[in-house]
Parts: C-alpha cells; structure tokens; sequence
C-alpha cells in the first residue's frame, strides 16, 4: 500500500547508513529507523489508533520521539507536536481542540495529565529522554513488520499549533504532499545528499527541527548528529566531523562569541542554515570574518514551511531572506485592499503552492479569512522585494505601528537602531499614546559596558529617520523576552509597557 510521505523516506534508506548519532554515543542506522518506526506504528494500532486519528505528544527531544513522529505517518494518523514548555491548563486547550486519541507525556508528566485527556477521551502513554516509558515497552514487544497505511498527498500528516501571540492557538493542518514537496524542494535548493552529516540542536516540536531539517535528511538519506539542545562546545566539536547545521540566530549569537569559532574550525563544513528569527546583519557579517562562511538565512511559518532561501551559489544578502523557492509563488499586496504592490514596496506577504497548508483545524470561517479567492494565503508578515528580487522581512502586521495617522515598520527603525555604537539589538513596539493613537517605542539592549542612554540614541536617530518615526521613548533591558525558537515576543513587551504614556493623558 502506497503511503504518500513514508515511502519518499523508505526509498532513500540505505540500511546500513547511520541516520541518527546521539552524544552517547549510541547510533541508529537507517535499518533500526525502518524497525522502531514499524515497531512503534504496530503500538499505535494495539492502542487504538486509526487512520485520521491525531496523537498529541509532549515529551522531551530524543531519537525514539522522532520515531514516534514517522510511526504516526506510516500508522495513518496525524502526528500534534507541543512545546515541551507548555502549562497544563494550556495542554488542556490542545486537547480539547484536537480531541486526540492518544497523548504521549514524559512519565513525570503523567499524572497532572492523565484527569485532562480521560475528560475529554482520550489514552494516556509515556516516553522519556532515554529511550524508555510505556509506549516505548509496548514497541518493544510490537512486531516491526508493519503494513504502512496507505496515504494519498491530501491526507493529513501533521497539525501544529502556531504560537498564539494574540488569542488562542490555531491548529495549522498540514498534508503529506505540503511535507514532502516542501522536503523535496530544499534537497534539491540546499544540494543535500547522502553523503551529508547535519548538526541537528534544534527542537522537534516545531517546523524547523521537525520538518525542515529532519526531513530533508531522511529525504537525502543522510546523518545527523541528534543533541538534546544547543552546546557550543558540543557543536564546535562536531563541526570537525558534520558537513551542514541548521539553527536559530541565538546559535548563530553564542558562536560568534566563543572562541573556538574559527576558519579551521569550519573548514570542513559546507552550509551553515538560519532560521525560526530574523538573524542581525551584525552577526552573519561577524560569522563570514570569523569562520569564511556565510550563513543562509530563508523564511518559512508553521502553516507553509520554507518559503524563500538566499542562493546555495550567489550572494546571500544580510537582512534578506533570499527568493522564492521554486515552485512557490510570492507577491507583495496592499493590506487594505489585496492589491499587488510594485517591487520596492512594503506591504502583506502571500504565499501560494504546495507547501501550503490545508487550513485551520476545525476553523473554517478563519481558514477562508486567510486566503484570498485565487488561492493565495495571507500570511501576515510585512514584506518588500528588493530591486535585484530579495525578499525583505519588516515584521509581522500586527506588530505595525500607527502613529499620528502615519504607518511605521518596527524593522525600519531597529535597522538604524542596532547600527548605533553600543547597541546590541533593538524592539520597536507601539504602545497607546493620548496624542498619537500609538507612540514608537523602543526597547534596547546595550553591548557590556556601554554607556550609551536614552539621549544618545534619540540624538543618533535625529537625523537618519523622519520625525514620525522617531521613538517617543528608549527603554532598556538586559535581554528581550524570547520564545523557544528565538522569535521576540513583542506582545509581553506591549503588555509591560502599555502604561508608558498615560501621564501624557489631559484630565
């Protein structure tokens, strides 16, 4: 039986190649991938699972959760990642939503879990970061011998919920074929082959660690070095031995300063990925000096994957997010009216192709908000293209500020920001003002030592921005509030600081 995303993986697994190396030294080859994963699918069955069903997991990175993630695709079902930071009253939420069949939790999680999935139907198993739990005793006793599920390209593979900055979570669904073309596409882009042995720090519960770079190595029938999380010491040691790494900026910020960065150290590696998080021009400048590679940064979300990449050859430009991918329509429209902008301006990004998902789960009036009527989807990220046809990310829609009547783009004003001597990186948010619906402010990180003030940026700034785009106020903090994927959440520093202006306010 034809199983649309499985069989892609099966037929380039070379059964004695390693896929995954864990820093215990343990390796599973591509063979033991083909059994677990089986062995796994046929636990899956025994616990009831059906094709269609959805089976939630919160458990710690291990090689035996990425089995789980393929035993739910050859099993049929529909594989729901979460954030191992997740509280329980938010696990509440995604079960509720997805109504799973079956939630799999760390054995410490077990109990506060249990009452939550029996409310609303669901089993309870466990899986821990070494390689044990219940579900993991019932594979073991399972057969491997296991008679994938057939799966069209529509069927659902996956749902992952995006990170909810404003309102609940949406459960973006995603098919075999939006995973398996989008896979596809970066083998071919990023030239990945078996021979390539990839620094996998990422987490697996979110696009970029799950899909982005687990399937491109399972699609190229490469290796991957499989850490728990990001070491520096950990990842400069491997680099004499790895060809390729994906990460997030906050890699990228933590080897730049550590000096064990250098060319000799790099020497043997061929691509370096960023992603998740715009990367500063600073560090993709301070990364080529140190080691004579330049990092490609692309853009990609949780309802479409990669979108765009800077070239494998060619100039991979700072602060931009390279072209469209192949096969991957992007155009840049006008947020009131939906009507395409010319090069060179900024407006809303959309986003068409196969990589595109199939919609919300269970939100079919958001789902069709999305989309336009020629199949485009929204995506709610500012953009431009640039006259040489790079695409520049300037922030999310919500994240606009409006001013004084006037539209302003945070990225604009953190670019001139973070060019300040002293300055480490900037946020630029809008909070309620009483004159100007909304004041520009920014939240600034300084370099150790730096005895830069408010009055100096404002002074810096004076003559770089118009007048309306100049912050009301500078305000600064050891570090901006991040999430797990490096991302910062402007929506906590609005919340902090929405008072600000409010003695502006006449009696």
């Amino acid at each position: 039986m034809s199983n649309h995303l499985f069989d892609a993986f099966r037929s380039a697994a070379r059964p004695d190649t390693p896929f995954i190396k864990t820093p215990d030294g343990r390796v599973w080859t591509y063979a033991d991938m083909l059994d677990f994963s089986g062995r796994l699918a046929s636990a899956l069955q025994q616990r009831g699972v059906r094709p269609g069903d959805r089976v939630a997991v919160q458990v710690e990175k291990s090689a035996e959760a990425l089995m789980l993630y393929l035993a739910c695709i050859r099993a049929g079902a529909v594989y729901l990642p979460l954030n191992i930071a997740y509280t329980l009253a938010e696990l509440d939420y995604f079960i509720s939503d997805a109504a799973p069949r079956l939630v799999v939790v760390s054995p410490g999680a077990q109990a506060g879990v249990q009452p939550v999935a029996v409310r609303y139907g669901a089993e309870v198993e466990t899986l821990d970061d070494a390689g044990g739990g219940s579900l993991i005793d019932l594979a073991k006793n399972a057969s491997p011998a296991f008679a994938d599920v057939a799966c069209g390209p529509d069927d659902l593979a996956a749902i992952l919920y995006t990170s909810g900055t404003t309102g609940r979570s949406k459960g973006a669904m995603l098919t075999h074929d939006n995973l398996l073309s989008n896979a596809q596409t970066l083998v071919r882009y990023w030239r990945f082959t078996s021979a390539d042995r990839l620094i996998h720090a990422l987490p697996i519960f979110h696009t970029h660690g799950l899909f982005v770079a687990s399937n491109v190595v399972l699609l190229s029938g490469a290796s991957m070095y499989f850490l728990p999380k990001f070491d520096a010491n950990e990842v400069l040691r491997l680099m004499g031995e790895a060809t390729s790494m994906m990460g997030v900026p906050t890699f990228y910020v933590r080897l730049v300063g550590h000096p064990g960065l250098t060319r000799e150290a790099a020497a043997g590696m061929r691509l370096f990925v960023s992603g998740s998080a715009p990367l500063l021009a600073d560090t993709h400048r301070a990364f080529s000096e140190k080691t004579g590679h330049a990092i490609l940064e692309r853009y990609g979300m949780t309802e479409t994957n990669m979108n765009t990449s800077n070239p494998y050859d060619g100039d991979r430009v700072p602060g931009t997010v390279g072209f469209p991918l192949p096969g991957i329509s992007l155009r840049v429209t006008d947020p009131e009216n939906g009507k395409q902008l010319p090069d060179g301006q900024t407006g809303m990004i959309e986003i068409k192709g196969p990589n595109v998902f199939k919609g919300y789960w269970r939100m079919p009036e958001k789902t069709m908000s999305e989309f336009r009527a020629d199949g485009y989807f929204i995506t709610g990220d500012l953009g431009m293209i640039d006259p040489r046809g790079y695409v520049h990310i300037v922030g999310r829609g919500k994240d606009l500020v409006i001013s004084g009547g006037y539209n302003i783009y945070p990225k604009e004003v953190e670019t001139e920001i973070d060019q300040i001597d002293g300055v480490v990186e900037s946020a630029v948010i809008g909070v309620p003002h009483p004159d100007f619906g909304e004041g520009v402010t920014a939240v600034v990180i300084r370099q150790p030592g730096a005895a830069i003030d408010e009055g100096a940026i404002l002074a810096a700034l004076a003559d770089r921005l118009a007048r309306y785009k100049q912050p009301k106020r500078i305000l600064f903090l050891e570090e901006l509030p991040r999430n797990t994927m490096g991302k910062v959440q402007k929506n906590i520093l609005r919340e902090r600081y929405k008072a600000i202006y409010d003695a502006l306010a006449s009696d």
